[in-house]
């Protein structure tokens, strides 16, 4: 039996669960430290209005509305029975703790949810938030999944689109997430335009080195009316090829330990807001020809990490 290329998101849910889990994004009405002054007005360069939640339906439906909708979409559609129900648009962990509760608990209460994934800012997360987390969690036998927008470990790049954190308060809510056993997520995005490929290989030996359970690769898509929209049409940047950002996720992998759970190689844009989203091309053709390159390759996660020593050939 031929070695896996990585170890994808939809086989580790069947393994988990033992039959498909579709996870399914719910939008709530929030902000962000980096947007309401706390931090900064202005956002990070690459977000808009409605802070990575397209793909979801509006957030003046209830929780339960979003759940049931959806639900009822994707049972029809990837006949899935079994939900992970995901909060997807803004920072979660930023509203009101009552709110925040409140929302969680609405969600849990619906049938066929077997876990909750939570995103989040890493200098948003504390134990108010984790133990409220942690009180569901046990009363309703149900996971619990925390994704991390980190993006990259180059702090002068994380400077430049203004992520408003640090490496270092990423650090910290791993460790603090750890101490609660939820499995984390950590969002990167590998063709970022002030990153070269020592940082792809660095982002690999860091979340590796940590201990994160999943990983979220995001291809740069760049949205209108911007700072990073406004910046792609000034020409103050140029997006790396295609074949470039194939090579990085492939080199990603391969430093990266073979445990971790790949939930996506490439992003998604909204429809008809962008200035540029994968090379004018589908995500599916991207995630196919990393694959093709890998198999060309005999290449596969991990085969340039030790595991049994935490060590990098």
């Amino acid at each position: 039996m031929s070695k896996p290329l990585y170890r994808s998101y939809s086989d580790y849910l069947k393994q988990k669960y033992g039959e498909k889990v579709y996870k399914i994004p719910v939008n709530l009405a929030g902000s962000c430290p980096n947007r309401d002054g706390k931090i900064s007005s202005g956002g990070c360069i690459f977000c808009d209005e409605e802070g990575a939640g397209f793909q979801c339906l509006p957030n003046s439906l209830s929780v339960e509305e979003q759940i049931k909708a959806n639900k009822e979409f994707f049972s029809q559609r990837f006949n899935a029975n079994k939900f992970i129900v995901y909060f997807q648009s803004f920072t979660n962990t930023y509203l009101p703790t009552d709110r925040f509760e409140q929302h969680l608990l609405e969600a849990v209460s619906l049938d066929d949810i077997v876990g909750i994934s939570i995103s989040t800012r890493p200098d948003c997360i504390d134990n108010r938030y984790l133990d409220i987390l942690q009180k569901i969690c046990d009363a309703h036998k149900i996971d619990i999944n925390v994704e991390l927008g980190l993006q990259t470990v180059n702090y002068h790049t994380l400077q430049k689109i203004n992520r408003g954190h640090t490496l270092a308060e990423f650090i910290d809510a791993v460790y603090r997430i750890k101490k609660y056993h939820f499995e984390i997520c950590a969002h990167i995005i590998l063709n970022l335009p002030w990153d070269n490929l020592t940082d792809v290989i660095e982002n690999a030996k860091i979340l590796s080195a940590l201990g994160v359970d999943h990983v979220k690769l995001h291809s740069l898509y760049i949205v209108k009316n911007t700072v990073l929209g406004q910046m792609y049409q000034n020409k103050e940047f140029e997006i790396i090829p295609l074949d470039e950002y194939v090579n990085r996720v492939i080199t990603f992998l391969e430093y990266l330990d073979p445990n971790i759970v790949i939930q996506r190689l490439v992003g998604k844009g909204p429809i008809n807001e962008n200035l540029f989203c994968n090379w004018n091309t589908s995500w599916w053709f991207i995630k196919q020809k990393i694959e093709r390159k890998m198999k060309d390759l005999n290449t596969y996660q991990g085969k340039k990490f030790d595991y049994l020593n935490k060590k990098w050939f």
